[in-house]
């Protein structure tokens, strides 16, 4: 089971360097609304970019509302990533609970 984080959790931990925020939407979404200082892997391409992954550090993972975000937490722990977290709500609870400027769509 994947551990659930809020947006607010997710953004202290990737403004104190805790953890790496993974965006897994894909481009066209990153272009209405973005986080500053995330990692941007679309999951349509979260195998092939698996080894640019590092297994050790903690992810914060990401997406709109945190339906992909969750299954793509769940396949990195699958491939023995073991401290990943989904983030609650995605994009879109950041947007309302922790920085109000980010794009809503």
């Amino acid at each position: 089971m994947v551990p659930q984080i809020s947006p607010g959790v997710a953004a202290a931990w990737l403004r104190d360097g805790e953890a790496v925020l993974l965006d897994v939407r894909e481009a066209p979404e990153l272009e209405l609304a973005a986080v500053e200082g995330a990692t941007h892997v679309a999951m349509s391409t979260i195998t092939s970019r698996l080894s640019d992954l590092d297994r050790a550090q903690k992810y914060a993972v990401m997406c709109h509302h945190g339906m992909r975000s969750y299954r793509v937490a769940a396949f990195l722990q699958q491939q023995g990533f073991t401290d990943v977290h989904n983030v609650a709500g995605g994009i879109a609870a950041w947007a309302s609970d922790v920085d109000p400027s980010v794009g809503r769509y």
